[in-house]
């Protein structure tokens, strides 16, 4: 066994046995860039990503061209980290999804959190809901659109439509980081509302998502006749 192969071997065990707690943002990376690079020191590779991005979480929100920049890094590379994060976003969509009934905007954040989990552009999502606000299912609206005049009247009417809501919740994020709605996000909630009525379909709510913060159109009071 070389030397290399060893000291794989032992970050390994030593994950199975303890996770990362006591692993330095240098180990955690380079024990991902084992299954991209299956020989080799991968080490110097961890700390040239590092030293581009920054942190573990620039590096994981890297694009993938910036990725690629760096010397060392192959498409397996680039795949693996651009995969982290999305699985565990559809994992804790996964795992909160289930049996969801709403209460409270505390419920929405914990519902749509997962849905923006490393999200860097501006992406918007549907809620769908019986007559009890039970989930009947979150579908993707738009992604990378530069305002909320591009999220489509007619894609929301025929998503909740086809799942037979009676209610819905919008929800996009700001990357910039600052959940204040704006007033286009204020229009087209009232104009969205306005249209959904006929059909049958009531807005619950337009929540605002950022990392660490949510703001709902509903608690705010923008909306006062909902």
């Amino acid at each position: 066994m070389g030397v290399h192969e060893g000291h794989r071997d032992r970050m390994k065990r030593e994950f199975l046995q303890g996770g990362l707690r006591h692993f330095s943002e240098p180990r955690v990376l380079e024990l991902l860039l084992f299954y991209s690079r299956l020989q080799g020191d991968v080490n110097p590779l961890a700390h040239r990503l590092l030293e581009a991005f920054g942190s573990l979480s620039g590096v994981l929100d890297a694009s993938p061209a910036d990725l690629a920049k760096v010397p060392g890094v192959g498409e397996n590379t680039v795949v693996l980290l651009k995969l982290i994060p999305a699985v565990a976003a559809r994992y804790l969509a996964s795992r909160t999804s289930a049996d969801v009934i709403i209460s409270d905007s505390a419920s929405l954040r914990t519902l749509f959190l997962p849905y923006f989990f490393g999200a860097r552009n501006e992406m918007s999502f549907l809620a769908c809901f019986d007559g009890k606000l039970k989930l009947l299912g979150v579908r993707l609206l738009s992604e990378g659109s530069p305002s909320a005049n591009e999220i489509s009247l007619r894609k929301i009417a025929t998503e909740a439509l086809a799942l037979g809501a009676t209610a819905v919740v919008l929800a996009h994020n700001h990357p910039s980081g600052i959940a204040t709605p704006s007033q286009e996000d204020i229009f087209i909630t009232h104009y969205i509302r306005d249209a959904l009525q006929p059909l049958g379909i009531t807005l619950y709510d337009h929540v605002i998502m950022t990392d660490d913060d949510m703001v709902s159109l509903k608690d705010s009071r923008h909306l006062n006749s909902f």
